[in-house]
């Protein structure tokens, strides 16, 4: 059987302050936006920065250990899992939400020159 993976790394930063909330059913749910960037040269030669936006969840022991941790501005490096969800808002209109799943990150602290 061929072998089929879902798997996402991301670098980027953090957009906005992480949204922490605990269910009914008492799993806590992080949900944050981070956004990455690449470069490339247009035709006329001239350098553009493209941003992508990505919706993180991340769940239970890894969203308590984010909260607090990861703010606005942060630099994180995470890995996880790509997931859609749909759903149906107050006005009965449908959404698909794409979001990666974290299963692990890290916060990436830039190093200060030294002066030698």
């Amino acid at each position: 059987m061929e072998k089929m993976i879902n798997k996402v790394e991301l670098s980027g930063f953090v957009g906005s302050n992480p949204e922490v909330k605990t269910l009914p059913n008492g799993n806590k749910v992080l949900k944050m936006s981070l956004a990455t960037s690449s470069s490339h040269k247009d035709r006329e030669g001239n350098w553009v920065r493209d941003t992508t936006w990505h919706n993180i969840v991340m769940w239970n022991k890894l969203a308590d250990a984010a909260n607090g941790e990861i703010v606005k501005g942060s630099r994180v490096s995470l890995t996880g899992k790509l997931a859609s969800r749909h759903y149906t808002d107050k006005d009965d209109k449908k959404h698909t939400v794409t979001e990666v799943i974290a299963t692990n990150y890290k916060l990436v602290v830039a190093e200060t020159a030294k002066a030698v």
